[in-house]
């Protein structure tokens, strides 16, 4: 076992410093030595024997059912607060999405209230030593879930910022404005070193090179947790353990196939910095890993003794706690959502329970009962958890409403940090001519769906988990790009038009076209195998702004948000000048402070951003990492013009597949696509757009509608019918088929049915239905299944299979209940043995 030395990494970072000094073409320096084991840590966070003696003295005290309470996080949603002082909880969590009284305007005061409530309940249990609890939140670029807070750029701009002191200045604003609210743990730094930018996750990291990361992860750390008892400081968490940014295709949760070597030196590069500066909480990862050159699969990580126990516990030292992600340990071969004896004794501490803690409470006592978890490792999980809240002074007699900024709604705002964090986030690709900065004083056109859209501007784990369902009056105190601009010119100089219909481009002096995608989060945001990282290709409306208004005699700067480089060639090519301003969050005027000159005609902010992943030339290039063998991109990793530069691009090359890869499928309704066919359903004469409100539950007359879960969290929709009633998948005009997708292609969809149809169930594509009555019977009470029709079936019946507008539906006629997810259409899927036969359909 190796002892891990700062130095290797600070010669790794003047590495990458001097490449970027040299300029994009520069050959990097060798690294240093990598390392061939998990290297010892030496934590900033001594352990203190007088403290040691009191946790064994409190452990020694407590029954079997107080330690698994201690072990147990349910969320706010699903327990209440005297369910804390009964069942001896350790601690809660809120989701992406939640609220106190599910108030998403809830005030900094409103949520103080309930921290003190479920305090106060958890230090009036009949325990010999009453222990309170710790309230866990996903506060992922600002407390982002918060009503009124300020959103930081996220990570993936503030890697391109690279300014480690304005990472650590924001964590100290980010654990401030988490103690505004009461609450007392944050899941955040996210060190996740991402190789395939296809994976939803990309914009939660700080770059593709793991030394970016690991410059970042110590200060995020230390600015967070301070010295873990001032006011103002937070518990941090190291996120996720580990290896979740190299999952093989980019799949959320997937299958990382790095070796041993890259585990350690590549993926697990950040946590070092992050356990030397004593973060307090590490999270386990929801991939999977097989090291296939080594022939060692490991599996899931909530499951790996080796990885949870002996690398991160053991070898590493880490004396903090391990929790588990949302429902992960059902991941767990033989796991489910409340009961995972494998994951517990893997080294999960904490476990991330959110609805079905009550049964996991029961499970694991009867499992330790039985032999399955020894109680030792019970007594360890309980001493780790009691040791994070003693030190971060949990135990001090103090109130969340005691903390100085508790309840202060201006505590969760710096506007001014928050607003450089964007200006040096910019990069800036492309500006011939020398076209930025714009001159103030000139009639500027402004156009694009994201110029005046906070959601867009913000992107995922902004308010809501998927930060979709958002207005702009949801974010209070905030300013969208488009009033950046009017501000920096005047607005009586600034006219906007989202689609620039109708709009005489010659009484501007310059075009600001603001794009991109539209928010994501999680596996929602993955871009599957056979999905292009073309910008066009999920948004079309992009390119037809840019056509409208390109070749008119008017300089074009185009600004794209995004979580992830993307395939932009065409628009590239349709613009003077080209920023990627990544997810910026609330302070639009960032962006303007960098496009426009000062008054006086000087620079008022000049372009300091570097690219931190590289980005593809090609749509479907990628994998694409600086250092691998054939590395081509577009533009290379450390990339980015400023004011000085000539640099000058010419017409790129904008052919591009329909698909890469070999897997061929259609998405249908899959949240990583839910633009192309929206959710629709109809009962009793209404019909009602389901939305992007993952917490809405619908009611109408004959059925009742909830988001649930098969595959990911909120992936699926619950349909309860009590009579007719359909759920249909419609686009507002037919979308053509691709040819791969249509021959021996196949209705492809995830299912889960708890009992028999009472009457008569016909899935449709257009105006074909087919009974699948028969199929759904014989699916009742066997969990999750996929089914495929073949589109052939369809076609008997007299359907092109040319284009569709209504690719799936699904009908019932009398009391039945079934879950949907993952409907696709998938190509050559009819040849799968388990494809339905036509002669099983309307039987």
């Amino acid at each position: 076992m190796e002892t891990y030395v700062m130095n290797n990494h600070i010669l790794r970072r003047a590495v990458l410093a001097a490449t970027l000094a040299l300029g994009t073409n520069a050959i990097a320096a060798p690294a240093a030595k990598p390392l061939t084991d998990w290297p010892h840590i030496t934590s900033a966070v001594k352990q203190d024997k007088a403290m040691e003696a009191r946790i064994r003295q409190i452990v020694a005290g407590m029954t079997l059912a107080q330690k698994i309470g201690q072990m147990t996080q349910p969320e706010i949603k699903f327990s209440t607060p005297d369910d804390i002082r009964k069942y001896y909880i350790g601690s809660v969590l809120n989701g992406g999405g939640s609220w106190p009284q599910g108030n998403k305007y809830a005030s900094a005061a409103d949520w103080v209230q309930l921290a003190d409530a479920y305090y106060d309940a958890s230090m009036s249990t009949d325990m010999k030593v009453q222990v309170p609890v710790i309230w866990g939140i996903d506060a992922m670029h600002g407390n982002s879930n918060m009503y009124g807070a300020t959103l930081f750029p996220h990570n993936i701009g503030l890697g391109a910022a690279r300014d480690p002191k304005l990472v650590g200045e924001m964590a100290k604003v980010v654990a401030r404005a988490v103690r505004a609210t009461g609450i007392d743990w944050v899941f955040a730094p996210t060190l996740a070193v991402v190789r395939d930018d296809r994976w939803g996750r990309t914009y939660e990291s700080f770059s593709e090179d793991s030394a970016i990361v690991s410059e970042y992860a110590g200060v995020y750390v230390k600015g967070l947790q301070g010295d873990l008892k001032s006011d103002g400081t937070v518990v941090a968490t190291a996120k996720h353990f580990v290896g979740d940014g190299g999952t093989a295709e980019g799949k959320d949760r997937g299958v990382n196939q790095s070796t041993l070597s890259e585990m350690i030196n590549l993926h697990a590069a950040g946590y070092y910095p992050a356990l030397q500066a004593g973060v307090q909480t590490v999270m386990a990862s929801f991939n999977s890993w097989n090291d296939v050159k080594g022939g060692v699969d490991h599996g899931k990580m909530h499951g790996s003794r080796e990885l949870l126990t002996v690398a991160l516990k053991e070898k590493m030292g880490f004396d903090g706690l391990v929790v588990s992600d949302w429902n992960a340990i059902a991941e767990v071969p033989g796991c489910g959502d409340d009961s995972c004896a494998a994951a517990i004794n893997a080294g999960v501490d904490l476990v991330m329970v959110p609805e079905k803690w009550k049964s996991f409470i029961a499970n694991t006592i009867a499992q330790v009962e039985k032999g399955e978890i020894p109680i030792s490792r019970i007594d360890d999980a309980v001493t780790r958890i009691l040791r994070v809240k003693l030190r971060a002074g949990l135990f001090d007699g103090k109130k969340p409403s005691q903390n100085i900024y508790a309840g202060k709604q201006e505590a969760l705002q710096d506007r001014a940090l928050a607003r450089l964090a964007v200006r040096e986030s910019l990069v800036l690709l492309k500006n011939n001519g020398g076209v930025l900065p714009l001159a103030r004083g000139k009639k500027i056109l402004v156009v694009g769906k994201s110029a005046d859209n906070m959601a867009n501007q913000s992107g995922g784990w902004s308010l809501t988990w998927q930060g979709t369902d958002n207005k702009n009056s949801d974010y209070p105190v905030s300013d969208t790009i488009l009033a950046g601009i009017q501000d920096a010119v005047g607005k009586d100089n600034v006219t906007f038009s989202e689609n620039a219909a109708g709009v005489d481009i010659s009484k501007f002096d310059a075009v600001i076209a603001v794009i991109g995608e539209t928010p994501y989060a999680e596996g929602d945001g993955d871009i599957g195998p056979a999905g292009t990282l073309r910008l066009s290709g999920r948004h079309p409306e992009d390119l037809a702004v840019l056509k409208a208004v390109a070749g008119k005699g008017k300089p074009v700067v185009t600004v794209l948000l995004s979580g992830r480089p993307l395939y932009t060639n065409d628009v590239l090519n349709l613009s003077d000048s080209f920023v990627a301003a990544w997810l910026p969050g609330t302070e639009g005027k960032g962006v303007a402070d960098v496009l426009f000159r000062k008054a006086d005609g000087k620079v008022n902010a000049d372009f300091r951003g570097k690219l931190s992943f590289s980005w593809p030339k090609s749509a479907c290039q990628t994998p694409l990492n600086v250092g691998d063998a054939s590395y081509a991109p577009l533009f290379k990793y450390g990339y980015g013009l400023n004011y000085g530069s000539k640099a000058v691009i010419g017409q790129l090359d904008t052919s591009y597949p329909q698909a890469c890869g070999k897997s061929l499928a259609v998405p249908v309704y899959n949240p990583t696509d839910r633009a192309t066919y929206s959710l629709y359903v109809s009962s009793g004469g209404q019909r009602v757009a389901l939305g992007a409100d993952l917490n809405a539950v619908h009611k109408l007359p004959t059925v009742t509608v909830e988001t649930a879960q098969i595959n990911t969290q909120q992936d699926a929709k619950r349909l309860t019918w009590s009579g007719p009633a359909t759920l249909e998948a419609q686009a507002a005009k037919a979308i053509a088929l691709p040819a791969y997708a249509s021959t021996d292609g196949a209705l492809q969809f995830d299912v889960i049915v708890p009992a028999a149809p009472q009457g008569k169930v016909h899935i449709g594509m257009e105006t074909v239905a087919l009974d699948a009555s028969a199929v759904f019977q014989r699916l009742a009470g066997k969990g999750k299944q996929t089914v495929r029709i073949p589109l052939s079936c369809f076609a008997a019946k007299g359907l092109s299979l040319a284009a569709f507008s209504m690719p799936f539906s699904v009908s019932a006629d009398a009391p039945f209940a079934a879950t949907f997810a993952n409907i696709q259409i998938v190509g050559g899927a009819a040849k799968d043995k388990d494809a339905l036969a036509c002669g099983e359909l309307n039987k």
